[in-house]
């Protein structure tokens, strides 16, 4: 039997948060309907698996696909992508709407906050890379009705290359890295996967 990927994502230990209301915002209401996007317990927000490549690779004696791909969309009603752990690289290309904020954590302490937006002049960029074995949240920014992202990642996503939620050891690592991490606002990014 396959599984869709939500019902592969619950075989891992997350916190399931209840499915936010419809978006308010039409366009939103269409893309989730045209795309057949389905909410993403854990995580938060809406996604629709694309496929994966023909092509495979040999990762720490796996056989995996390549690369794969997904729509991914938050809303104001969905804003927050909660943290998260992926393996594989993850690239972002921005769709439409925005803008929405990246916050990446990686193993070496470093942290990044960038801005996918179509405002050049502002800083902002349309497409983001997260290097693999980072952590990363996603707040879409007040005022914004939405975001559509195409992501994909290479070598291609499996259930147990991923970790969703952090503790008090991600936060005593990364509290202070920047003026943004304080402990409150991490914890926001951790949301209801927190681990005590």
């Amino acid at each position: 039997m396959k599984l869709s990927l939500p019902l592969l994502l619950l075989a891992g230990t997350l916190s399931l948060s209840a499915e936010p209301a419809a978006p308010a915002n039409p366009r939103a209401r269409e893309l989730i309907a045209t795309l057949k996007l389905e909410y993403l317990p854990g995580e938060s927000g809406y996604f629709g698996l694309l496929g994966q490549s023909a092509q495979q690779v040999t990762q720490d004696g796996r056989t995996l696909a390549a690369q794969s791909r997904i729509y991914y969309l938050l809303t104001a009603e969905a804003p927050v992508n909660y943290l998260h752990w992926l393996a594989p690289d993850d690239t972002h290309v921005l769709l439409e709407g925005g803008p929405v904020d990246y916050f990446i954590f990686h193993p070496d302490g470093a942290v990044e906050k960038v801005t996918l937006g179509r405002d050049a002049s502002a800083g902002q960029q349309l497409v983001v890379a997260i290097p693999g074995h980072c952590w990363k949240a996603l707040r879409l920014h007040p005022g914004a009705s939405h975001v559509l992202l195409a992501n994909v990642l290479s070598p291609g996503w499996t259930p147990e290359r991923v970790k969703i939620g952090a503790g008090r050891d991600f936060l005593a690592r990364y509290t202070g890295r920047a003026p943004w991490a304080t402990e409150a606002a991490l914890r926001d990014l951790i949301g209801p996967n927190f681990r005590p």
